[in-house]
């Protein structure tokens, strides 16, 4: 499993389109908080001919923020920028000049067999000049993962590719919607997506070959109104958290708070990872009881589970 607090700390991801000229605004002056990280797209929230513009768009926006950083103090987001294709990596870093620092990384939509070493090979060359990490964060999205004969191969085979360059995977994604899309599936306000079962066996694959050495996040939750939208969502990511699942896409700022809340650990659970890791060398036993006398701690096998409530705790808080 990573074992640096960063990795743990994406949280809620809120989506905006690139070209949003109300951004740079709505940073400084931390109308969403204080606890978010923000995509800036230039994809599928984009048309087509109106890429450049966008570009141009969040170069501005991204100039305006670190320029106002210089003579104020206000909440800067992880910023992750995500692109349509590689070359837009070392294009978009070089033309922000100095305001490239604030960003965190770069989103990787569909990463697929046919395109991951140049995305790679991006990153690598990017991280090579930087003076700060730049981090990539690949989106299982594409419609190759789907077929049953080939999927394990595929991603043992991204995972082989990811692994070169682990340090600088920030999280892997999953694209809930856009794997619903190829089935024509869309859920309600009631329903959970671990509930479509041809899509949470994707994501069960994905955690099975990622979940050990990688941070996976989850899927997008797409109601932000109405009656029992928060419900829905606070239902979605308690099934996320069981399935493996840590931190979750955000297209509205009304959703950053409960996914916020979702990932605060239990007092029990934190009081119970501190013991744990908090072991003595000298017992001549590794079982014991929870700190509320209601379940079993064992030092071997809650060991992992323990370092990540522990990461957990330092960045979402203690109920």
């Amino acid at each position: 499993m990573k074992d640096l607090s960063i990795y743990y700390t994406v949280g809620a991801l809120l989506y905006c389109p690139a070209n949003n000229e109300s951004i740079a605004k709505s940073i400084i002056q931390e109308r969403f908080g204080n606890k978010y990280s923000l995509a800036l797209c230039l994809e599928d929230t984009i048309k087509d001919d109106c890429v450049q513009e966008a570009e141009c768009k969040l170069i501005t926006a991204l100039q305006c923020i670190h320029e106002a950083s210089l003579s104020q103090n206000f909440y800067i987001p992880k910023i992750f920028i995500r692109v349509r294709n590689p070359e837009q990596i070392p294009l978009l870093f070089d033309q922000l000049e100095a305001a490239s620092t604030l960003i965190t990384g770069f989103i990787i939509p569909k990463f697929a067999l046919d395109n991951a070493d140049a995305y790679i090979g991006a990153i690598e060359k990017l991280n090579n000049i930087s003076n700060n990490p730049v981090y990539m964060m690949p989106i299982f999205e594409s419609p190759t993962i789907i077929h049953l004969q080939h999927r394990a191969h595929i991603l043992y085979a991204l995972k082989e590719k990811l692994d070169t360059i682990a340090p600088y995977v920030l999280n892997i994604r999953v694209g809930g919607n856009d794997l619903c899309h190829t089935f024509g599936f869309r859920r309600q306000k009631d329903e959970s997506i671990h509930s479509i079962k041809p899509i949470d066996n994707i994501f069960s694959d994905i955690i099975t070959v990622f979940g050990m050495d990688y941070v996976v996040s989850g899927p997008v939750w797409e109601y932000y109104s109405g009656d029992g939208w928060d419900t829905g969502l606070a239902n979605e990511l308690k099934e996320d958290q069981l399935c493996g699942f840590l931190g979750k896409t955000a297209i509205h700022p009304n959703q950053i708070a409960i996914i916020n809340e979702a990932y605060k650990v239990s007092r029990n659970d934190y009081e119970d990872a501190k013991a744990i890791l908090n072991w003595s060398e000298e017992s001549n036993k590794l079982v014991s009881g929870s700190s509320s006398r209601e379940r079993m701690n064992e030092y071997k096998t809650h060991h992992n589970w323990a370092r990540k409530i522990l990461f957990m705790a330092e960045y979402y808080g203690i109920k």
